[in-house]
């Protein structure tokens, strides 16, 4: 069974000839249950994003802030395992029939079994995955595996990232980069700052792949500032406190919906 690695390239392809960024859509499977947590990618995907990321929670999400970290927590209090996520990938990408990509540290998937993880994820439809502390030189056995079944490995940039560093990692990429605007965790911010527009431009002097920020856009004029530079916008933490904060779960969906359509208003450069 093949993954939808092509299905991702289409998509960030058909976005860049619309003349505008993607959205990307970051949200954890099992928050705040596995259905509730389907539910919600399916709100983001209406609302106007592209893509998905579907977060595989962790114990220990050192990457991540607190309201990630809140929704993990929920997530694994609930009982989500391996199957729940795949599961995930499976009815989002059926639903909708947009690229839903796995966002993942590398032990859970070196724990599972690589082979048996990315053989699952291509049956499920899943399109590839970002993980953000691979480091590029221990990636062979992975790339071996996601190639052979169609995925995509994205991987994380960031600001203190030289160029030769840059050149290494892109070049054992796949799908797009993944530029991290700042040095930290994720989280939302009042700015995503200068360095990312640098890094994009330093990112892509070495590679023809889509370059797509994450960490601190949250609202409709940071994903236009973003997407002026960025060939996709990735939000995460914006999505996750809308569901944290909201009374009942009805309106969690209303306000990750209501947020995916706003921010899919800043990536057309309507700020």
């Amino acid at each position: 069974m093949s993954g939808n690695v092509r299905l991702l390239n289409d998509t960030l392809a058909a976005a860049k000839a619309e003349g505008r960024s993607a959205l990307i859509a970051y949200l954890p499977a099992g928050f705040p249950t596995v259905d509730g947590g389907i539910e919600a990618i399916k709100a983001a995907l209406d609302g106007g994003a592209d893509v998905v990321e579907v977060g595989l929670p962790h114990s220990d999400p050192v990457l991540d802030g607190p309201v990630i970290q809140t929704a993990d927590d929920i997530a694994l209090r609930g009982g989500v395992r391996i199957a729940d996520v795949m599961r995930t990938v499976r009815e989002a990408h059926e639903v909708t029939g947009k690229p839903i990509l796995v966002m993942t540290y590398w032990n859970p998937i070196d724990r599972y079994g690589v082979e048996r993880f990315t053989a699952e994820l291509a049956e499920a439809g899943g399109a590839g995955c970002i993980l953000p502390d691979l480091p590029v030189q221990e990636s062979a056995l992975w790339r071996e595996h996601a190639d052979k079944h169609a995925l995509a490995t994205v991987f994380v940039v960031a600001p203190s990232s030289r160029d030769a560093r840059l050149a290494e990692i892109t070049a054992a990429g796949s799908g797009f980069v993944y530029a991290a605007s700042l040095m930290g965790v994720t989280g939302t911010r009042a700015s995503v700052g200068a360095q990312a527009e640098d890094l994009v431009r330093r990112t892509r002097a070495t590679t023809g792949l889509p370059v797509c920020v994450g960490l601190g856009v949250s609202n409709r004029a940071q994903a236009a500032e973003v997407a002026g530079f960025a060939d996709g916008v990735i939000v995460g933490s914006a999505f996750v406190k809308g569901m944290l904060d909201a009374p009942d779960h009805a309106a969690g969906l209303e306000a990750v919906r209501a947020l995916a359509g706003d921010l899919a208003e800043g990536v057309r450069g309507r700020a």
